[in-house]
Formats: C-alpha cells, sequence, structure tokens
C-alpha cells in the first residue's frame, strides 16, 4: 500500500511518522515544494527505521508529482498554517489555490487515489476539493471530526480522572472553534453516561476547551498543532488501507442527510476501503440539530469565497 503526503511540514512529517512506525503502509512519499525540505524529512524518518523496527519505506521529493503515482490514499497538508490571531476564514483566499492545484495534479497520477483533506480551512478545502475534481463523493474525506473528538475525549478524561481510552464521545459539526458540536449527551465512561460523573458545570467547561483546543495549541506553540492531526490522520488512513470500517466523525459530502444538502460537514461515516462506506444518522435531538444547522450556515458562508476558484 502507498500512501502520498502533500505537504513535508509539521503535520505531514508527523503523518509520515506514524503511519511509518504503525506499518500502515508499505511505502510513504512526501512532497514539498520547498527543494530538498522533504527529502531532508524522508531521510531522517528512515534513520529511525532500524531504532524503531519499521520497515516502511519513506522517500521524499520536490515538486514530482510523478513520484506519487498510483497512491492508494493522498492525505493534503499544504498551505499556510494558521498563525495566532488568525482565523480558519483568512486562510482561505491562500489555501484554495493550493489545496485546488494539489488535488488536480495527484489525480492525473492517482486516479483511483481517495484523498484526506487536512489544510485548514478544513470543511471548505473538503468542499473545494470535490468541487473542483468531480470525483465521487466517497474519495474525499476531511479528517477534522477525527482530530476534534480527539481533544475532546481528552478533555472528558482529564475532567473524569480516567484514562482516555476508556472514554467514547464524538464532536460533530465544522472544524472550527465556533462551529464544532461536542455531543456531551453521548459521551460515555466504559458505557456509563458522562452525565453521571460530571455536572452541567463541568461538562460546559470540557465543550469551551474542545471548541477553543486548535486555538490554545496556536497560542501556546506560536503555530498549528501537529502531534495530534498526524496521529489523527493515520487513525484514518489506517482504516481505509485495512478496511477497518471504522465509525469515525469527518467532513464529507452531504446530500439530504441531516437535512443537510451541498456541503461538507463533520458527521459519523463508516470509514473502509472504498474511503466513506456509509453516513451514519446518529439520530440527534431538537438542540443538537440546531446547532448543527447553525453550524452549516456559517461553513455555506465560508464556502461562498470559492465561487471564484471552482
Amino acid at each position: 500500500m502507498k500512501v502520498t503526503i502533500v505537504g513535508a511540514g509539521n503535520v505531514g512529517a508527523s503523518c509520515a511518522e506514524y503511519i511509518a512506525i504503525k506499518e500502515v503502509a508499505s511505502k510513504i512519499v512526501l512532497l514539498d515544494i520547498k527543494k530538498g525540505f522533504a527529502e531532508g524529512k524522508a531521510l531522517d524518518l528512515m534513520q529511525t527505521s532500524t531504532t524503531l523496527g519499521f520497515n516502511t519505506k519513506i522517500i521524499g521529493v520536490t515538486n514530482d508529482y510523478a513520484a506519487t503515482s498510483d497512491s492508494d490514499v493522498v492525505v493534503i497538508t499544504s498551505g499556510i498554517p494558521r498563525k495566532p490571531g488568525m482565523t480558519r476564514e483568512e486562510l482561505i483566499s491562500i489555501n484554495a489555490g493550493i489545496v485546488k492545484s494539489v488535488s488536480e495534479n495527484i489525480l492525473k497520477h492517482s486516479p483511483k487515489t481517495i484523498i484526506v483533506v487536512v489544510s485548514n480551512p478544513m470543511d471548505t478545502m473538503t468542499y473545494l476539493t470535490l468541487k473542483a475534481t468531480g470525483i465521487s463523493k466517497n474519495r474525499v474525506i476531511g479528517m477534522g471530526g477525527a482530530l476534534d473528538s480527539s481533544r475532546f475525549k481528552t478533555y472528558l478524561s482529564i475532567a473524569l480522572n480516567r484514562p482516555a481510552n476508556d472514554i467514547q464521545g464524538m464532536v460533530i459539526g465544522g472544524h472550527g472553534d465556533t462551529t464544532m458540536i461536542p455531543l456531551t449527551r453521548l459521551a460515555s465512561y466504559n458505557g456509563a453516561p458522562v452525565s453521571q460523573y460530571l455536572n452541567q458545570k463541568e461538562l460546559d467547561k470540557v465543550i469551551s476547551s474542545t471548541m477553543v483546543g486548535g486555538a490554545t495549541l496556536t497560542k501556546l506553540l506560536g503555530t498549528s498543532a501537529w502531534y495530534a492531526p498526524g496521529a489523527s490522520v493515520t487513525y484514518l488512513v489506517d482504516s481505509i488501507l485495512n478496511d477497518q470500517r471504522k465509525m469515525i466523525p469527518c467532513s464529507v459530502l452531504l446530500q439530504g442527510e441531516y437535512d443537510l444538502d451541498d456541503i461538507c460537514i463533520g458527521v459519523p461515516i463508516i470509514v473502509g476501503a472504498n474511503g466513506i462506506e456509509e453516513i451514519i444518522d446518529i439520530k440527534l435531538n431538537k438542540l443538537e440539530q440546531e446547532k448543527l444547522e447553525k453550524s452549516a450556515k456559517a461553513v455555506k458562508n465560508m464556502n461562498l469565497s470559492l465561487q471564484t476558484i471552482i
């Protein structure tokens, strides 16, 4: 199995590292526009193989899309990272052109690949990729919900003082500080609702921390996070390449599901060999549905700026 990662920055390199260590793919191609950058990252990572015990081959290339030929999955991380004080909306004008060019070049050499979009604003970039390429909707997945859900479960584990891996929970909606929806009603600790252990004030704090999770890290680091995004991408790619059919919240094109249409936004899906195997209807209550519709309105407003690009 072959995975291409476009963008060899912090997120792209973390994706390559985790995919290699877990041996999710037999070959990884790192591609970047900066001369020698991807090659250096790939060589550095390959020099960890004997000490970490993996056999995945990693190569780096500078803008050579021919080297990405016949990739089973392509991960697009390219674009400028969000800087302190910068909204995801402000990234659109720069990142849209990059993502459109990348996706079109990728499909020239890997026409059957599944594309995982990481570039921000992620929901809008996922929508752009679909509209610009015209490929089937099951082959384009935005990974934001997987990352937001991992942050949600982390904050729940802190509040509960229990292991994060004993906690189930998901975040739907847009991948943005004001548009994501942590579903506390459905979150559980070893099968029991977390509301049995946390009061509303504690749950509200978890929700707030989750929603600003990316911004918190950007403020602390001076740039976007990379470890958790890399791990979330690896989790998603693993489910695709090994047809694990995991249920993962991701940004996907809705065409009537959840009473929404012509929008890419986060909902739970089954992820397998065909990419999106199924969109899961989790029966939201009235308040959750209202929040999702409000989130969708914000995402659609952001998408309007794509009209001159698509």
